[in-house]
């Protein structure tokens, strides 16, 4: 790829269109600020993964039943494509959707060819991802990772891929700040998720992080998913099958869930699992991906990031019912992992009736 090649990609080639034709099958027409995802499928592109954005970002409707979203699925020359699973796939849309596109995601496949025998792409697959407009949301989806950081977009940014593709990638890439152990990397307008079901748990962030977790929550019951999984990918890395008698922790992360609101001390949940605090924190860690005291903090975050959304309570209150104890506590564990205030998350997405307190006077950052 040429320098002048990877200057393209963001920038939009003159005398485009600007038409967009959503995919059929919308139970409701679009709004007319529906957000357009493009998604880009390549040669040996994997069914599954394909099929996510449309499930997903076509389960998020207004409250009229508007829908949200328009997916349309493309190649990078508007022809149809072999998949893994052994049949063609016929798309309405050739590179030019990329041109229109709010967010574009890379489908996954394994017949990448030079772009991951040698980290470069090929001439066509360039040219495609040289439409895309500069400020567009770009994720990628399993090996779609390999197509982004061919293309220099990774460059010096954190993202993530399937973890057996991992020492591979590293070698390919090592300019890239890569990380296997994570179900996907959120870097703003770059987002990279790990393999197969990972694709549900990033579409299901960008409806987060778009339209707050409400609604995520309420695409997820629609496609029979959970809103949010724990941990990451050491939870699925391989590893020698233990033994039938084995305990796990994962009827005390159970019995945690229940308790959010309160202290819990490590010595409270091993004692729960009936383990050592160091046996059990070694088999949490090993079956969550998180530490002990990861994971409860992540739990509450998501507990208290409902309760700005759909209540008024005043943020000392929502800390307390989230189990931080204190409001400076809330605060500082969201601006750590949320990157915002509660009083600034609350302004985004509470959906409760107007007039709720926020009680924080804590400027937004």
């Amino acid at each position: 790829m040429t320098d002048g090649q990877r200057a393209m990609i963001g920038g939009q080639r003159p005398g485009q269109p600007l038409e967009w034709n959503p995919l059929d099958g919308c139970v409701a027409p679009p709004g007319p600020e529906a957000h357009r995802v493009a998604v880009l499928a390549l040669d040996g592109v994997m069914t599954f993964e394909l099929g996510i954005p449309s499930r997903i970002f076509g389960s998020a409707r207004a409250v009229d039943g508007t829908a949200l979203y328009e997916v349309a699925v493309c190649t990078p020359d508007g022809r149809p494509v072999r998949t893994e699973a052994g049949f063609s796939i016929d798309v309405e849309h050739g590179p030019e959707a990329l041109a229109h596109a709010d967010t574009v995601i890379i489908a996954p496949t394994h017949r990448l060819g030079v772009v991951s025998e040698r980290g470069v792409l090929p001439q066509q697959l360039a040219d495609a991802l040289a439409r895309i407009r500069p400020g567009t949301r770009v994720v990628s989806v399993c090996t779609g990772a390999f197509v982004l950081a061919a293309a220099g977009l990774l460059d010096g940014r954190p993202a993530t891929t399937h973890w057996a593709e991992a020492d591979h990638f590293r070698r390919l890439f090592p300019r890239v700040r890569f990380d296997e152990n994570v179900l996907f990397v959120d870097d703003g307008d770059l987002l990279t998720a790990a393999g197969a079901a990972a694709g549900v748990d990033v579409c299901l962030h960008l409806v987060r992080r778009d339209h707050g977790s409400a609604l995520a929550n309420q695409v997820a019951r629609r496609c029979v998913v959970p809103p949010w999984r724990d941990g990451g990918q050491a939870q699925y890395i391989e590893r020698p099958v233990p033994a039938p008698t084995t305990a796990t922790t994962a009827p005390t992360r159970a019995w945690a869930l229940e308790r959010l609101h309160r202290p819990l001390s490590l010595g409270e949940l091993a004692a729960h699992a009936r383990m050592s605090v160091r046996t059990f924190t070694r088999r949490f860690r090993d079956e969550a991906g998180l530490t002990p005291g990861q994971w409860l903090t992540a739990q509450r975050i998501e507990v208290a990031k409902q309760l700005l959304e759909s209540s008024d309570l005043s943020i000392d209150l929502v800390a307390d019912r989230a189990g931080f104890g204190s409001a400076n506590s809330l605060r500082q564990h969201m601006r750590e992992l949320v990157g915002v205030s509660p009083a600034a998350y609350r302004r985004t997405f509470h959906t409760a009736a107007p007039g709720g307190r926020t009680d924080d006077p804590t400027p937004a950052t």
